[in-house]
């Protein structure tokens, strides 16, 4: 399969379009099309890694890791991702629960899989491949994890200095040699800029061979589709009926894999966008103008985006904002409402919620009651609130017990370096 830009660039194979992350003019690697399925696509797959297989192998006929494809599926998915039935009263509500992972988020699904990808494809220990990762929380800890001690493999993370929780600072900063940590003095913004600008300078892409791991690589989406379909799958199984999904966003890397999931046919209902309070998305399904802004610091740090870089693929497979708002809902939380959903989260089912988790729980509590009755759904868990501990205790009352994946990390040693939201900061402690 070949892959093109939505600019029009291309083609290329899979293994360049990982290699490259973004495509030369400036745009972002979508396939040139997408498969078909339908349930019985996937009747001999019983776990997550043989519904990747499946779901996976078209993408990566012609590619190089074709091959090796079922031992990047198990190291990929070597943690649950559970569906845990929530106590909701004449309804079929579950959490999906993506927060098993090494460093408790659901980044490391996109993340080791690509780090298990391109440690495949490269691993030239005298010219490594740079990765560069802007991240508004938890994407950079992921892929520090993924990349970690890697031959070949060198990573740069990108994050907002201030703007990211005490434990989320660590863990993007406990790394090996390998990982380069710098806090940018501006918001996510600034970092996910001078990761394009970055990559699209002349003079420093002869000097360093850049590739992304944000959601802007392919490599990202791919395995992220994978446990939307899973999920469906199973509830179809059981119920004869296909989910909806309300999924927590900012870079829209996370919904565009559910997206995609339904576009190839899996049994998925509606899909629901449940943003903080930067409005970028619902102002541009209100107005049909697409009007990216600064982002505002939230809660939900990790969803604190202005300018959601997915979005260009949403436009390109689905269509305008007339278009889109007839596939998709939105609705954007604030962070009272936030706090408010993590105490009910916490009275209703037992357990505690993640700020980003409380924007699907809140959404679902928002629903119409005929959407909500027509419906099952499934809301996505993205972060464990052990993360964001100074944020959730003091509304639930309690302490949120650290699972032993984050007490690990938070007993290593971190580093960072701080820059300036500029090129040239950049540039300079690139070497």
């Amino acid at each position: 399969m070949k892959y093109f830009s939505t600019r029009g660039a291309g083609p290329v194979t899979l293994d360049d379009a990982l290699r490259l992350g973004i495509a030369s003019d400036g745009g972002l690697f979508l396939p040139e099309q997408l498969p078909s399925f339908d349930v019985a696509s996937f009747s001999a797959a019983e776990t997550i890694p043989e519904v990747a297989q499946v779901l996976l192998q078209p993408f990566f006929e012609g590619s190089s890791l074709s091959g090796d494809l079922d031992r990047i599926l198990a190291e990929t998915f070597s943690f649950p991702i559970p569906a845990t039935r929530l106590p909701v009263t004449g309804h079929d509500v579950s959490l999906l629960e993506l927060y098993h992972g090494p460093t408790v988020a659901f980044k490391d699904v996109g993340a080791g899989f690509l780090a298990a990808c391109l440690s495949r494809l490269e691993g030239n220990v005298e010219n490594p491949l740079t990765i560069l990762v802007a991240t508004s929380g938890d994407t950079g800890g992921a892929v520090a994890a993924a990349f970690d001690r890697r031959p070949g493999m060198r990573v740069v993370v990108l994050f907002p200095d201030g703007r990211v929780s005490e434990r989320q600072a660590h863990q993007l900063s406990c790394w090996s040699e390998n990982v380069l940590s710098l806090k940018v003095q501006g918001a996510f913004d600034d970092c996910q800029a001078l990761v394009k600008g970055a990559m699209a300078d002349p003079a420093l892409s002869a000097v360093h061979r850049f590739s992304s791991a944000n959601s802007i690589n392919i490599g990202r989406l791919l395995p992220q589709s994978t446990y939307y379909a899973d999920a469906s799958i199973r509830h179809y199984r059981r119920t004869g009926r296909r989910p909806g999904f309300i999924i927590p966003t900012g870079n829209l890397g996370n919904a565009f894999a559910c997206i995609m999931a339904r576009e190839m046919g899996l049994p998925i209902g509606p899909v629901i966008l449940a943003t903080n309070a930067n409005r970028t998305i619902a102002d541009y399904f209100d107005t049909l103008e697409w009007l990216p802004r600064a982002s505002l610091q939230t809660l939900a740090s990790a969803m604190d985006v202005g300018d959601p870089s997915n979005m260009e693929r949403l436009r390109h497979l689905v269509g305008e904002a007339d278009v889109l708002r007839e596939q998709l809902g939105v609705l954007s939380v604030s962070d009272a409402q936030i706090k408010a959903s993590i105490r009910q989260d916490f009275t209703d089912f037992g357990f505690a919620t993640c700020p980003h988790t409380a924007t699907a729980t809140h959404t679902y509590r928002q629903l119409d009651s005929k959407l909500a009755d027509e419906h099952d759904w499934i809301l996505v868990a993205t972060a464990h609130p052990a993360k964001f501990e100074t944020i959730v205790e003091p509304l639930i009352g309690e302490s949120v017990p650290v699972p032993a994946e984050l007490a690990a990390l938070l007993a290593r040693p971190a580093h960072a370096v701080s820059i300036e939201p500029t090129l040239a900061s950049l540039a300079t402690v690139l070497g």
